[in-house]
């Protein structure tokens, strides 16, 4: 295994990098960060969730801004806003030891416009951003992004499930053919693939290590249960867990309140995470969860994005994921930096068809609980 130093960071960065406890560089970091700081290339990496995406497109970022140049020199596109507040956070711990200070801005709908155009205003060498904030910040001409050097879709796969292709397309057409673009995805839909084709060089550097799996931390587990019966087996298996920690997902943002109101009655530390709630909610309950004030989360798919807490002993499936993709995307909030985690799905005795279509097409295996 190589170190950081191997791969050529900088010793300023592996310091940050050692105060969070990050010391040895996961698979993607290993393959991803020599291609990154030795070419000036296009590139695609395909990684499971939760295995140092981050870090593996935003050291090579951050060794590479010029300091003293304060304008925008990267933009970095995520999915939601819980993933870009996380990126910008990272990317700031990352640079504590950093001599001279690296801007950061982030913008995401949720907040008023007129804060973050004048946050704009102030010295700034990499944007973090949703697509359809930054859109319309574009379009008002708030920010400058001729002098981007590198631009970064992370979570590609997710943003054109939330049907951001209209948007990425504009946005790709503005920052112009200058610039390197890095796509870091779990999963590679045709639709992407579309996206790829239109937008990046056909020589771009293409990395899979265990693309479209699951993280290998991970033991997959299911529960058969009457429809009648699920409430009561998941407050079970919560009695069980003691004080370890988890996300239980449902499919829908009602389901996730019902659930949340369920469990509350029970006396369990729980709350919900769904797109119907005021941004300052959100963030409420998601400092809670962080600070582990908050014992679980009961959250819808694209909620849980940009969730990224090391020591989630478990993720529940409440409901099974809409897609192959949303299955990747939650068990990865468990098993994350190096630890281990079980991902359990509830399923009803009709959805054992679609459990194997998982088994088979992400290379997993299930076993099965018995209550």
């Amino acid at each position: 295994m190589s170190t950081f130093q191997q791969l050529g960071i900088r010793q300023d960065l592996i310091k940050g990098l050692k105060e969070l406890g990050i010391v040895n560089p996961t698979e993607i970091q290993e393959e991803t960060i020599p291609q990154l700081l030795a070419t000036s290339t296009d590139f695609i990496g395909l990684a499971p969730t939760g295995t140092g995406k981050t870090a593996a497109y935003g050291l090579p970022i951050l060794q590479d801004i010029e300091i003293e140049n304060q304008v925008i020199q990267a933009l970095i596109l995520a999915p939601t806003r819980e993933l870009a507040q996380q990126i910008k956070k990272q990317l700031f711990k990352f640079t504590k030891y950093v001599d001279g200070k690296i801007f950061t801005e982030e913008v995401y709908g949720g907040e008023k416009i007129q804060i973050q155009i004048n946050n704009l205003k102030r010295p700034t060498h990499i944007v973090v951003a949703t697509p359809g904030r930054l859109l319309d910040l574009i379009e008002r001409g708030a920010l400058d992004l001729k002098h981007i050097k590198t631009l970064v879709l992370d979570e590609a796969d997710e943003m054109l499930s939330m049907g951001f292709k209209e948007d990425l397309d504009k946005i790709l057409k503005y920052t112009g053919t200058k610039k390197n673009t890095w796509l870091f995805s779990a999963t590679m839909p045709a639709e992407l693939n579309q996206l790829v084709k239109k937008y990046m060089s056909s020589k771009a550097i293409r990395i899979e290590p265990n693309a479209n799996q699951v993280n290998k931390n991970i033991t997959h587990q299911y529960i058969q249960v009457a429809r009648q019966d699920k409430d009561d087996v998941l407050i079970g298996l919560l009695d069980e867990r003691g004080q370890e920690r988890g996300i239980i997902f449902t499919r829908t943002k009602a389901g996730a309140q019902k659930l949340t109101k369920s469990l509350k009655e029970e006396g369990f530390s729980v709350d919900a995470l769904e797109g119907n709630m005021q941004q300052r909610d959100r963030e409420k309950v998601m400092r809670a969860f962080k600070k582990g004030t908050l014992q679980y989360l009961v959250s819808t798919d694209v909620s849980a994005r940009g969730i990224d807490v090391n020591n989630l002993a478990f993720v529940i499936h409440y409901q099974l994921p809409e897609s192959l993709a949303y299955y990747t995307h939650r068990s990865g909030r468990t098993a994350r930096g190096g630890n281990s985690g079980i991902s359990l799905a509830l399923i009803l005795p009709h959805e054992l068809p679609q459990l194997k279509e998982i088994e088979q097409s992400l290379d997993i295996k299930f076993k099965e609980r018995v209550r």
